[in-house]
């Protein structure tokens, strides 16, 4: 279960769309779009949702960099250390991909344990908030608290319900949509 990453998506938008990616403008205009026709869990998203969700990233990357990582993105691809099943009704028509970790680089890695809006803005003292992890690191959290995905599948135990892999690097993403591509030609 640890050994892979997982992405969850909507079948009509594909895996992998970020609108961190998009310019301000842009981005503002999909996710109001999205609200507009109540697509699934991003259509109950904040008004600043992407002002807060820019500047997360900002310092996740920083904070990633501090500890030896070598983002090649400024702004990361999300995915799941082990598989999360509930993820795929955040949207109307879920998929999932499955990526061994194997085929990342681990300086283009970091985690937190939760997802990271809580885990960067949720204030109750645990040692794992506001927290970066290498790959290296998020073992031993694991070994201290276990996966979040064991003790809080239905989320009553607090916002932390999986360990969130933020990917700095497309180059193995852009690899398995290829070899996606060939199998299913």
């Amino acid at each position: 279960m640890k050994d892979f990453f997982y992405h969850y998506y909507d079948a009509a938008t594909g895996p992998f769309c970020n609108l961190s990616e998009l310019d301000a403008e842009e981005s503002e205009r999909v996710l109001q779009d999205i609200r507009l026709q109540q697509r699934g869990f991003a259509s109950k998203r904040a008004d600043d949702y992407l002002e807060i969700r820019r500047n997360l990233e900002l310092k996740a990357r920083e904070l990633f960099i501090l500890k030896g990582g070598r983002p090649v993105r400024s702004f990361p691809h999300y995915m799941t250390l082990g598989e999360c099943p509930w993820l795929l009704d955040w949207y109307p028509n879920g998929r999932k991909l499955r990526i061994a970790m194997k085929e990342f680089e681990p300086d283009s890695v970091s985690f937190t344990y939760g997802d990271l809006f809580p885990t960067m803005r949720y204030q109750d003292g645990k040692p794992y908030r506001g927290q970066i992890y290498t790959l290296d690191e998020i073992y031993n959290v694991i070994n201290e608290f276990g996966l979040p995905q064991a003790w809080n599948s239905e989320g009553i135990n607090g916002p932390e319900r999986y360990i969130e892999v933020q990917i700095w690097d497309a180059l193995p993403l852009s690899k398995m949509e290829i070899m996606n591509e060939l199998e299913e030609g």
